[in-house]
């Protein structure tokens, strides 16, 4: 999804104000345009009221995204990131091990900081170490890709689809990670062999140091201090009060933190429960999937990888979870559905885009398909084996 040029009407508004990011973020994001159609569409031909519209929003869900997203931008402008990067950098002695450490890290990161965020955070830096080295950067991008899918499914806040399916099981922070814990370990463990047996051990030879980094103390630890009271708040589905506490500390310590937030990506977000529980709504679309049999725990696990590769497993959550209560099966199948197509998750997407390179779309899929079908076969194991 391309970007689209600004015109100027939108080059007059505030980058700083929450009207014209939204704007910017309307005027240059193809998925929210689409995403308005088809709310217009289903405004017209549908039946459901507008005033319902706001109640198919799940914001416990969103407020979770939306204090985690503000918490991450505190410590990307305290300086902690970048600080964090330099000291991967020091590490790196060979291909081998920058490739491994590279990628441990990104999925690491995306177990706390989301996979997208994850992402923001670890391609810039290793654009920036292959530029300085003989390193090609598109297959370790789409590696680091393939991370951050396997790594965000360890935790409720690893990713969107963790996040409201978590919100929607109502069970604790800990149990949802002790059900995930087999596969995200699994996955990750195949990943590093598989990135071990990719990159060659060649010694790496850093031509230029890194700039001086300044931390930012205050923000930094505020920001830290900030994401376990969220996460017990939301917990205890307090999450509304929580978010609010969050934004009004940032706001007092340092705006530009709400001003720099992707609130684009949150209305997106938004709009996509609204338009899926629209359209699970639909008289046809209930009898099409009534016919899947998704009360039996295979057919669901099938069909939730199989829509991911459609739509994306953030919607494919959002869209079947209309129809089950299975949360464990469901959260497996998603996590699952990342792998294969580029479309599988908006991480894939975010890591592509970021590269900036047409040949990466191929690269990706010969590495993601295969790891699709050996994930599918480890997630079908770990749920329907007998113990």
């Amino acid at each position: 999804m391309p970007p689209v040029p600004a015109t100027s009407t939108t080059a007059h508004l505030p980058s700083t104000t929450l009207l014209g990011t939204l704007w910017h973020a309307l005027c240059a994001d193809r998925l929210l345009q689409l995403l308005l159609l088809v709310l217009a569409a289903l405004a017209i031909w549908g039946s459901a009221p507008l005033a319902s519209y706001p109640a198919l929003v799940d914001w416990p869900t969103m407020a979770v995204l939306t204090g985690l997203l503000a918490l991450t931008k505190g410590l990307e402008l305290s300086g902690a990131l970048s600080w964090l990067g330099q000291r991967l950098v020091g590490a790196m002695a060979t291909e081998r091990r920058a490739a491994l450490l590279l990628v441990l890290a990104c999925a690491l990161l995306s177990t706390v900081l989301t996979n997208d965020v994850a992402l923001f955070v670890i391609v810039p830096l290793t654009l920036g170490v292959c530029r300085l080295t003989a390193m090609p950067p598109a297959r370790l991008v789409v590696f680091e890709a393939l991370a951050a899918n396997a790594g965000s499914a360890l935790t409720p806040i690893g990713n969107p689809q963790n996040l409201f399916l978590w919100q929607l099981s109502r069970v604790s922070f800990g149990q949802f990670v002790w059900h995930m814990l087999p596969l995200a370990a699994l996955l990750t463990l195949a990943l590093l062999a598989l990135t071990a047996l990719t990159f060659k051990p060649r010694p790496l030879t850093i031509s230029a140091g890194a700039p001086h980094v300044k931390l930012e103390h205050r923000l930094l630890w505020v920001a830290l201090a900030l994401y376990v009271p969220l996460l017990l708040a939301a917990d205890l589905h307090q999450a509304g009060w929580a978010l609010l506490a969050v934004l009004a500390i940032l706001a007092l310590l340092r705006p530009a933190v709400l001003a720099q937030l992707d609130w684009g990506l949150l209305l997106v977000f938004m709009l996509m429960f609204v338009d899926l529980r629209l359209l699970a709504g639909l008289p046809a679309v209930q009898a099409a999937i009534a016919q899947l049999g998704l009360g039996e725990p295979g057919r669901l696990y099938v069909a939730a990888i199989g829509a991911s590769q459609l739509i994306s497993n953030v919607p494919a959550a959002i869209a079947l979870a209309a129809y089950t209560n299975d949360w464990k099966v469901l959260s497996y199948a998603v996590s699952v559905g990342g792998f294969g197509s580029a479309l599988g998750s908006l991480a894939n997407l975010i890591a592509l885009r970021m590269l900036k390179d047409g040949r990466a779309w191929t690269l990706f899929h010969l590495y993601a398909v295969p790891f699709l079908l050996l994930a599918t076969g480890i997630g079908y194991a770990l749920l329907f084996s007998p113990a």
